[in-house]
């Protein structure tokens, strides 16, 4: 996939227009309050440039699961004290009544009214057609897609919209996360180093194999590397291993040989009895242990020490770096020690591009407080997969070439 070669909002003329815009305002809400307010704030700058030209805003989002049923409000209080004024806001179960058509009317330039969450109308993740016409009729013509975070799905509301107005432009954020995607996979500064962590072999299959024909070393950590483990004969005790990939996994370490690409693995790891106790976050005693001396009732649950020095040695010297997924279970202390390695070490190095992408990874290096320091942390998760997969995004096709 090349850079986006689609109108952006610097192509348009929105003085006194309504205009429709996709946000990715899917945040972390608990008991009312907003816990990380990120991805709204990576949507100011494209809010900010229409304000200025004089545009009626609409914005819109998901948040949450359908099943959820949650009110974005929240969304609305936040996002009016970061732009210090009134967005408009009204709860309505179907997102677009006659109520909200009346308040878009009344919006006067500069105004701003955020829709409630596009998914509680069931029909939004099915691309429904009259989900997809309400918010289209809300708009003088123009919809901005401003969430790269939903753009490898096929939605009513940032791609089945974009069938019924005419201009569809990208906003910043869009532009920023696939000039950067790019940037970092299809013409790389070298070496070029790719980090995968996380849990499942099976959620990444595709990007293991695109990345090795791309990168100098692959870096595998986290849940994911235990299958790679046990297909080398380690013994891996009772850690997390996808059975059903075990031949896969020979099959890319088989690659890389091939290709004369690095694939580096944990040697060892922290290792605790069972899965509950990093549930409870009371701190304990971290036990370091080599994969032959693993007991076999005991799990892996973050990478060891020679671990984290083999895995910063290869890192030394790269000049880009992509990172996705967590070495460990770092939301518990006892066990995020090799993630916080990790996003430390890419913090420190300043000659060299650094591409968070999005997910668990993103959460680490908020919670850690390294996340300004990196080039850049991509507010997508499974769209920054599906991209280093080499899968077109349907929320990018959708929108108006230039």
């Amino acid at each position: 996939m090349a850079s986006i070669n689609k109108l952006t909002v610097d192509d348009l003329d929105v003085k006194g227009k309504k205009v429709l815009v996709r946000c990715d305002f899917n945040v972390p809400i608990i008991n009312g309050e907003i816990s990380d307010d990120t991805r709204i704030k990576a949507a100011l700058p494209t809010i900010k440039k229409l304000l200025k030209g004089g545009a009626k805003l609409i914005l819109c989002s998901h948040i949450g699961k359908t099943k959820d049923k949650k009110t974005i409000e929240p969304v609305a209080k936040r996002l009016s004290i970061l732009l210090s004024k009134t967005v408009k806001f009204k709860h309505s179960d179907t997102v677009v009544d006659d109520e909200i058509r009346a308040m878009v009317d009344k919006l006067k330039n500069g105004d701003i009214l955020l829709l409630e969450n596009t998914r509680l109308r069931d029909e939004e993740e099915k691309c429904g057609e009259e989900l997809a016409k309400d918010l289209a009729s809300l708009s003088d013509g123009i919809f901005v897609d401003d969430a790269f975070g939903t753009a490898h799905r096929a939605h009513s509301s940032n791609v089945g919209v974009t069938k019924y107005i005419d201009c569809c432009a990208s906003g910043y954020l869009m532009q920023k996360e696939i000039d950067r995607l790019v940037n970092a996979v299809e013409e790389p500064v070298r070496p070029f180093v790719a980090i995968l962590g996380g849990a499942k072999v099976s959620d990444k299959l595709k990007v293991i194999d695109k990345l090795l024909d791309k990168c100098d070393k692959l870096i595998i950590g986290g849940g994911m590397s235990y299958t790679f483990l046990k297909s080398m004969g380690k013994n891996v005790g009772k850690s997390l291993v996808d059975e059903e990939k075990i031949s896969y996994c020979q099959d890319m370490i088989s690659k890389a040989q091939r290709l004369g690409k690095q694939l580096i693995l944990p040697i060892d790891c922290v290792a605790a009895k069972s899965f509950p106790e990093p549930i409870n976050n009371k701190k304990v005693e971290a036990v370091n242990y080599n994969f032959d001396e693993l007991p076999d009732d005991y799990m892996a649950l973050d990478i060891g020490k020679e671990s984290i020095r083999l895995f910063l040695k290869e890192l030394k010297g790269s000049k880009t770096v992509i990172w996705n997924g967590p070495m460990g279970v770092f939301e518990n202390q006892n066990y995020a020690v090799g993630t916080y390695c990790i996003a430390r070490f890419l913090s420190d190095m300043k000659d060299a591009t650094t591409i968070i992408g999005g997910g668990d990874s993103a959460s680490a290096v908020t919670k850690f407080n390294l996340a300004n320091k990196m080039s850049h942390v991509s507010t997508g998760g499974g769209a920054t997969l599906e991209y280093l997969e080499g899968v077109e995004l349907p929320g990018i096709l959708s929108l108006t070439d230039k």
